[in-house]
């Protein structure tokens, strides 16, 4: 199901602090302040500046590729980390020219024998603020107010001169040289487009299509943008947002996948609105086209819902820690129907953090039969989501009499307050009905163990594929050490793709993606979904550096949690293939303990609950004595003691949306 996330949130703490600052061209002087911005990685991780400002210094090099210069310097600048990256010093490579790709950039960093992550400047803004008009050139940053302390040819002596200052907690500003590599053109930016942006006809569509549906009354935003003035008064803090990638919240790469609806900014959208706020949000000439228009968010995104469903109301406490409820609502159903979408009205959205549902209908005997976790809910709610939507020709079937549970979780922020949610369900018309049932598989890393103080902690769970499926979307969950996630498909013939990329994992907006068109996955398939966690104190959401984390339910735990949205090929509403899903959950404890994804289990991979119970007795599930625990000893002993191996199971296993906390 998509969500309806379009830009939102913009009043960050401290961001707005001197996003004033104009950034020169590459005349630039030594006393530039460099603005904050974030790009990704050539591993798909995002990199944000100014989260390191604990540093002592931070180095830039402008990269070309496959520029000899860069190549010829590429030793001095191995030189240089190898002597400073030990002593509080930060090492980037930002590469801002048109045309270049991960694949080249792989080969030559190889080449060179560099280990320092290399960011992909896709519209060339950050090359454009900081004058990279040359490869090969080097700009040592202060991060006490972020300053330029040097500037020129990678080989110079004045790098370790301005290295070796900022190391010692000394002020420096060395005069800037000139750099020598390969020219690095900005085309975009001398085009007439961009000179003549104009608010009337440029800015005002994309804030009315992206930004207004949030912000305007009664929107998810915390302000509105609904005229030219407000727009101006809120210029810097937009560029800033829009540099760091925090705005708007859909944050897949755009390198990877094409996403169906696509809440991001288009390449063209995001430069349009940089290059006017740095040109002073001109008003220009032309009515405001946002004046003219009456906004103001309905209560119900999707208008008035075909049936309407109140959850209990809960007295919240200012503070403490409340366990996950479960409330069950009866639909009131008198007979089955289709499901196309639901939504969730949330009277304190601070408080509410995730709702996620199961179904119940009554079986032959009267007896409320639960629905397989695999079947789906009716939709969920989670932090910067209300809406779910199913995909076209597919829907969610919602039987006669059906009971919905629910997994309810709240979050005390400082005051007390009662929350009275209600659940909206949209069906297709009577006498109308689907082509498709709408499936949904969960992926859970229970074995994850995020050790105190790291930033970039890798942890992979996956799923293989027993039959050929098609996939619809795709959503990846964890809490607020969730840094970065992609999936991939590694695929029969042991090629892998993948399909998406977040370099920024965003807690606070928990986004399903769907894609434009659904992928073709034949059986022997295996989707594989990776992370990393930031459990260091540059994350500011962290609750415990000091911690080491493993897998849980509440926000200050953690979680590795994946869902596939997909269809078995050849299957209809008529004609259902829910035994395969039993087929592929039979591999579910493997793709979450197997970290080396070799599809078999030695000791040292077994943590967390779930991996504690099984190695307490290795000995007796090995049965061939090899030292490994292979999938038909897994699922013996799963069979054999489903309380030993198998992991907890709550509501949130069946839910489609968001799984989590």
């Amino acid at each position: 199901m998509g969500n309806s996330l379009k830009m939102a949130g913009l009043a960050l703490a401290g961001s707005i602090l001197g996003l004033l600052a104009a950034a020169p061209s590459h005349a630039a002087e030594s006393a530039q302040r460099v603005a904050d911005f974030q790009l990704t990685d050539q591993h798909y991780v995002g990199r944000r500046l100014y989260k390191m400002d604990d540093d002592k210094a931070v180095v830039l090099v402008s990269y070309a590729a496959g520029d000899a210069r860069f190549k010829a310097d590429a030793p001095a600048l191995a030189a240089l980390k190898a002597a400073y990256g030990g002593k509080g010093v930060e090492f980037l490579i930002v590469d801002p020219r048109l045309g270049d790709t991960r694949a080249k950039l792989a080969a030559d960093a190889t080449a060179a024998g560099l280990n320092i992550p290399v960011l992909f400047d896709y519209e060339q803004l950050v090359g454009e603020n900081l004058g990279l008009t040359k490869s090969a050139e080097i700009l040592v940053l202060n991060p006490k107010g972020w300053g330029v302390a040097f500037r020129g040819p990678l080989d110079s002596a004045s790098a370790r001169r301005a290295l070796d200052g900022l190391v010692a907690g000394q002020p420096v500003s060395l005069r800037p040289e000139a750099a020598r590599g390969e020219a690095i053109a900005y085309p975009q930016k001398t085009e007439a487009k961009w000179a003549e942006i104009s608010y009337a006809h440029d800015v005002a569509p994309i804030v009315q299509a992206k930004c207004v549906v949030c912000h305007q009354p009664g929107g998810l935003g915390p302000m509105q943008l609904t005229t030219y003035e407000q727009i101006k008064g809120f210029s810097p803090m937009i560029r800033e947002v829009l540099q760091t990638h925090r705005m708007p919240p859909f944050q897949p790469d755009v390198t990877v996948g094409h996403w169906a609806p696509n809440e991001g900014l288009s390449s063209d959208q995001l430069k349009t609105l940089v290059h006017w706020i740095e040109a002073g949000s001109p008003r220009g000439a032309g009515e405001d086209p946002l004046a003219k228009v009456s906004f103001h968010a309905p209560p119900w995104k999707l208008g008035t819902p075909d049936v309407v469903l109140a959850l209990p109301k809960v007295d919240v406490p200012a503070t403490g820690v409340l366990p996950y409820q479960n409330p069950v609502v009866a639909s009131g159903l008198a007979e089955g129907r289709w499901m196309r979408a639901s939504e969730f009205l949330v009277t304190d959205k601070k408080v509410l953090h995730h709702v996620t549902t199961t179904l119940s209908s009554p079986g032959e005997n009267g007896v409320m039969i639960r629905q397989e976790a695999a079947a789906g809910g009716v939709g969920g709610q989670g932090p910067g989501r209300e809406v779910n939507r199913v995909p076209k020709d597919m829907g969610v079937w919602v039987p006669a009499n059906a009971d919905i549970h629910m997994q309810t979780h709240y979050t005390p922020y400082g005051k007390p307050t009662t929350e009275a949610t209600q659940l909206g369900l949209y069906f297709y018309p009577k006498g109308q009905e689907p082509k498709y049932p709408m499936r949904t598989y969960g992926v859970y890393g229970t074995g994850i163990t995020i050790p105190a103080g790291e930033e970039f902690h890798p942890e992979v769970a996956y799923a293989d594929i027993p039959k050929d499926m098609l996939v619809y979307g795709l959503t990846a969950h964890a809490h607020v050490r969730g840094g970065s996630t992609s999936v991939s498909i590694l695929y029969p013939d042991g090629h892998e793709e993948m399909v998406l990329a977040v370099p920024r994992y965003d807690f606070n907006w928990q986004c399903e993606f769907y894609l434009e068109k659904p992928i073709m996955v034949p059986a022997g398939s295996r989707i594989i979904n990776r992370w990393t966690y930031d459990n260091s104190t540059r994350n500011h959401g962290n609750p415990d550096p000091k911690k080491d984390i493993v897998f849980g339910e509440q926000t200050t735990d953690e979680m590795l949690t994946f869902f596939i949205h997909y269809r078995w090929i050849g299957e209809t509403v008529a004609k259902p293939h829910g035994d395969y899903d039993q087929l592929m959950a039979r591999g579910q404890l493997m793709g979450a303990l197997d970290s080396n994804m070799d599809g078999k289990l030695e000791p040292s991979e077994l943590r967390g609950t779930v991996g504690a119970r099984l190695k307490a007795n290795f000995a007796a599930l090995d049965k061939n004595h090899d030292g490994f625990l292979d999938a038909d000893e897994l699922a013996a002993a799963t069979v054999r003691g489903p309380n030993l191996v198998r992991p907890k199971q709550t509501a949130e296993a069946g839910a489609r949306p968001v799984a989590s906390n």
